[in-house]
């Protein structure tokens, strides 16, 4: 039996069916670099944003969480100096702690994120500065577009399932690929799922294929 793979990412991918669940809209203006020297992204969406308001962005460190976040800081000619090997919630703050104690960073982040670094690095004694640069929002489909039976969706982030829920009832014969375990957690409890092998789409894809 074949089944359609459907990859809820803004990116096109050969061999996937193309249903992007977010839109993305600029909110601020400029960047305040005042205070900081050092920068935090935790998406490679945070980086084109920044990008686009002010590229002098790329006279400061970075700190890349996931890889496709460090490439795409690379690729518009920005350094990585720290790259955790564990990048979700808490772990992750833990490891910025201890490298990051000298550092005065600023976290580039969209409005709504899923996990609170910035009171949790406050307990250990870090202050974090944090702008808020994009927003997202759900895109809207019709009942009709709702995905094939016994398909097999990826999902790339908590936002994804949730714009997915918003849209679409959860079938129970979907099977779920997540690209990381901060991801699975938002998926309904009754649902089928695999986690990719590393926090990357192509990964995602290439496990998809095996089910």
């Amino acid at each position: 039996m074949t089944r359609d793979i459907y990859l809820l990412s803004p990116t096109q991918k050969e061999g996937t069916v193309y249903m992007p669940m977010i839109d993305f809209a600029i909110t601020a203006e400029f960047i305040d670099f005042s205070q900081i020297n050092t920068l935090m992204f935790t998406s490679k969406q945070a980086v084109a944003t920044a990008d686009k308001i002010d590229k002098t962005w790329k006279n400061y460190p970075c700190v890349a969480i996931g890889p496709a976040t460090k490439k795409k800081i690379e690729d518009l000619g920005g350094e990585v100096i720290y790259y955790p090997k564990s990048f979700y919630g808490e772990t992750l703050s833990k490891d910025i702690a201890h490298f990051f104690r000298d550092k005065r960073i600023l976290y580039l982040r969209p409005k709504d994120i899923s996990f609170d670094s910035k009171n949790f690095l406050k307990k250990e004694g870090i202050t974090l500065h944090e702008q808020i640069i994009y927003e997202t929002s759900c895109i809207k489909y019709e009942v009709k577009e709702k995905p094939s039976k016994n398909a097999i969706i990826i999902f790339t982030s908590p936002s994804t399932i949730h714009c997915f829920l918003k849209n679409f009832n959860w079938d129970e014969s979907y099977t779920a690929v997540v690209i990381g375990k901060a991801t699975k957690v938002y998926l309904p409890k009754n649902a089928n799922y695999v986690v990719a092998d590393e926090p990357l789409i192509s990964s995602c894809i290439k496990k998809a294929h095996t089910i």
